[in-house]
């Protein structure tokens, strides 16, 4: 199968290349049907923030899926989301995410809780491989993406892959108005 490229990024299989992956991700990849639309770039880490890699790589800024983590309590248990919006939108937080978590406040969990429950590297956070109690949000928006750029679960990468496979990701839910 080829494998989409964008901009000057040409992907190989993302499973051929475990070492640009974070170990949860690869895990992900070896039990998902549709692993071999995945593929994956080495990029230098200190451009691995959105609108740096764009412009770096010569990317349409709305070719990226960003993935954050929100979470929230009601009666004393943690919920805790994986909201994939396109680059060029926020997810809603404050209103979308915190009533989908049923919780009355919603927040981006801390750096630290981020980093060490998803077992990811900061800003390399992709909803592939997360904890499986977790919800993925996926922006409906996202799904059309032709050629989506996304973490990797490291800096020093990114996977690409078709926009309409997040919707396809294990547990993921596709949510009209995530964002804006």
């Amino acid at each position: 199968m080829t494998l989409p490229g964008l901009g000057s990024l040409t992907p190989v299989p993302a499973l051929e290349r475990p070492d640009l992956l974070a170990a949860p991700v690869v895990t992900a990849l070896e039990g998902w049907s549709a692993a071999d639309r995945v593929g994956v770039v080495e990029i230098d880490p200190a451009l691995a923030d959105t609108a740096a890699c764009a412009e770096a790589y010569d990317l349409p800024l709305d070719s990226g899926a960003n993935c954050v983590l929100v979470g929230g309590r009601r009666g004393g248990d943690e919920r805790v989301a994986a909201c994939v919006v396109r680059a060029d939108t926020r997810a809603d937080v404050n209103n979308v995410v915190r009533r989908l978590l049923d919780v009355r406040k919603a927040s981006f969990l801390a750096m630290d809780q981020a980093v060490t429950e998803s077992s990811m590297e900061y800003g390399g956070i992709t909803p592939l491989g997360l904890p499986p109690q977790w919800r993925v949000l996926v922006d409906e928006a996202a799904t059309g993406i032709d050629v989506a750029v996304i973490g990797s679960g490291v800096r020093h990468s990114k996977i690409l892959l078709p926009g309409s496979l997040l919707a396809e990701l294990p547990g993921s839910e596709v949510v009209p108005g995530l964002a804006r």
